[in-house]
């Protein structure tokens, strides 16, 4: 019989790595992109 108190979770592997660095590369490009819209005057509107 095995103890209760064991975790059957997965521990994280090298595709949850690549995971946060896309979404890393992903979010400092759009606030460079931002920022570099802003440079030409680029204002956000709504609808």
């Amino acid at each position: 019989m095995s103890p209760r108190s064991t975790d059957n979770s997965p521990a994280p592997d090298i595709y949850v790595a690549l995971l946060w660095v896309s979404l890393s590369a992903l979010l400092t490009g759009i606030v460079f992109l931002v920022m570099t819209l802003n440079a030409y005057g680029w204002k956000v509107t709504a609808g």
